[in-house]
């Protein structure tokens, strides 16, 4: 137990401020500082409490952090830890946004851009070659990431439902053991007050903006709030799925730009799922100027963040009974495999449209042009590539390296 608030506090602060590197290196911070330093955790009760919030919809990290304040000094500790982990991210993500909409027609923030997603390109294989090693481990999750990938790239079939049908296969064919329940049910008293609490909370902006009338706050905090609720997996899995939705059926974005958010996000401390603030504002900028994208930004931030409370604090006290059961397990390692091949959609959707100037989308997935094939973008994504899978560059030096020479490139071509 901490030993003064303040020092809950300035741990969790440090974490916020330092956890850039995505889930891997955001979790490693958080062990280091909650474990190994001030040993506040135990090593058993931080891994049960990753694997609880790996079975949880929404950025893992984050979850994990606010569970963590919850374990030491319950919901206001909770609370503080998640705040202290999100508020530096999206503040950073702010100010990215108000750079992007204000400059990047510009030929040459075009041109750094581009190195830019280059550099994405490079990031989702990286994703997809790490968590390949871990989740796939036998004949059923190959399959499962192979139905997954062709599900969503050539059939289109929704991500919540890729994700349900792997977790019920999981469920299903996992080899369970009776042995004795040993973990007693906690009970759901404490189940009364805090689902009506934060449920209400999570819904009071949505409820306001539909009876002010303003149609397009509702309809981002409707679909930001659905988003929240089928983030199994991370946030690479739900991107291809968000993508989709932003760019083809509301139109909100166009691909070059959801490309250019997640480029950006990768840059901030936080969770990678921040990219859907950048969403907000620059969607709400699009459609009314900087009043509609701060409101459109915060309300983005809201849905997404506070359901990540309502999880943890309804749940948190279950930890223990659900890790006994093994068909959860199950479950979380068939979503772990389908998402394997939801990020393989991902990347190649990437990589089509960064690579090449025309893409034509068709019954079975999108289908290149192949003579408009960009010399540029290849040698930069095969450059990107090589310093972030090859040589194992950190994230945010990769990203500069790769803007610094399509700058270059801009300037003597």
């Amino acid at each position: 137990m901490t030993s003064a608030f303040s020092d809950l506090f300035r741990a969790f602060a440090r974490i916020g401020f330092l956890s850039f590197g995505g889930p891997a290196a955001q979790i490693s911070l958080m062990h280091e500082e909650l474990v190994d330093r001030r040993r506040w955790i135990s090593e058993d009760q931080f891994l049960g409490a990753l694997s609880f919030c790996m079975l949880l919809p929404g950025p893992e990290a984050m979850q994990l952090a606010t569970y963590a304040g919850w374990k030491l000094r319950g919901v206001p500790g909770g609370l503080v830890a998640g705040l202290l982990f999100v508020v530096p991210g999206a503040a950073v993500i702010l100010v990215l946004a108000l750079a992007y909409a204000s400059y990047a027609d510009l030929n040459w923030v075009q041109a750094a851009f581009l190195g830019v997603k280059a550099a994405v390109v490079a990031i989702v294989l990286r994703a997809l070659w790490t968590l390949s090693r871990k989740a796939l481990r036998g004949p059923l999750h190959w399959a499962l990431a192979g139905v997954a990938f062709v599900a969503m790239y050539a059939l289109s079939v929704p991500f919540p439902l890729v994700i349900l049908a792997a977790a019920l296969t999981g469920a299903v064919l996992t080899q369970t053991q009776h042995a004795p329940e040993t973990v007693s049910h906690p009970g759901h008293r404490h189940l009364w007050h805090t689902v009506p609490v934060w449920a209400a909370l999570w819904a009071a902006p949505l409820v306001l903006a539909y009876l002010s009338g303003a149609s397009f706050l509702t309809e981002i905090g409707l679909f930001f709030s659905q988003l929240a609720i089928v983030t199994f997996g991370g946030a690479y899995a739900v991107l291809a799925y968000m993508t989709q939705s932003v760019v083809e059926t509301h139109g909100w974005l166009s691909t070059d730009q959801m490309i250019d958010a997640l480029g950006l996000a990768e840059t901030t401390p936080g969770p990678l799922i921040l990219v859907t603030e950048f969403v907000g504002l620059l969607a709400g900028f699009l459609k009314g100027g900087w009043p509609l994208a701060l409101m459109a930004g915060a309300l983005t931030l809201w849905v997404t963040f506070v359901p990540c409370f309502l999880w943890i604090f309804a749940g948190a006290p279950y930890v223990e009974w659900l890790l006994a059961k093994p068909r959860l397990r199950g479950a979380l390692a068939g979503i772990s495999a389908a998402v394997v091949g939801v990020i393989l959609n991902l990347a190649l959707w990437f990589a089509l449209h960064v690579l090449f100037d025309t893409v034509r989308v068709t019954g079975w997935g999108a289908v290149p042009l192949w003579s408009s094939l960009s010399p540029v973008a290849l040698a930069l994504t095969l450059a990107s590539t090589l310093l972030l899978v090859v040589l194992r560059w950190p994230i945010a030096l990769t990203l500069a390296l790769s803007s610094g020479l399509a700058l270059g490139l801009f300037a003597l071509l």
